[in-house]
């Protein structure tokens, strides 16, 4: 009771004064101020602080759970962050590696092929100079045999001109008679 006469009086000042005495029910900021006073007191009864404090408290751990989670998601979305960036390393490792064992394998086949490719050449050069050195062989038999048979023929009719019956009775029987040794 003390503290509401203080309270009046505080309030009652000289700009107050000026509508007439304060405490009366004409003087309409005294009827403002019972007013709030009994508004205060009504909020203060209903214990309207207590649940604006509870209801503020209540969002406010509402928020620090909600801080929270957020927290815990940004912290799982970081490892997975991570764990999907040691992935990427390790994928571009193991596709440098293919890529240089791929590499490695087209060039050792690149020279497999060109080790396979001078083979073969050098197959081909060996068969073409057999074939051609049994081309030669060929040519100078025939040109030989043609030769002996020009010659044969030469010598028949040189034979064929100077020969006279008794010699050539002559030349066959000692003919026979060679091939009678040869054959015994």
């Amino acid at each position: 009771m003390r503290l509401i006469t203080l309270s009046l009086m505080l309030a009652a000042g000289p700009a107050m004064a000026a509508s007439g005495p304060f405490v009366s029910l004409s003087n309409t900021n005294f009827i403002v101020l019972i007013a709030f006073l009994v508004f205060v007191g009504i909020l203060l009864y209903a214990k309207v602080p207590a649940m604006l404090t509870g209801l503020l408290d209540k969002r406010a751990q509402t928020i620090r759970a909600e801080l929270d989670e957020a927290k815990a998601l940004r912290e799982e979305a970081q490892s997975i962050l991570a764990q999907y960036e040691r992935k990427q390393k390790d994928v571009h490792a193991q596709a440098d590696r293919i890529v240089t064992a791929a590499r490695d394998e087209a060039m050792a086949a690149a020279a497999q092929a060109r080790v396979e490719l001078s083979q073969t050449i050098a197959r081909r050069m060996a068969a073409a100079e057999e074939q051609i050195k049994a081309a030669e062989i060929a040519a100078v038999r025939e040109v030989r045999d043609r030769a002996i048979a020009v010659a044969v023929a030469a010598a028949g009719d040189v034979l064929a001109r100077q020969m006279t019956p008794e010699g050539a009775a002559a030349m066959n029987d000692t003919a026979i008679g060679q091939v009678e040794a040869r054959l015994h």
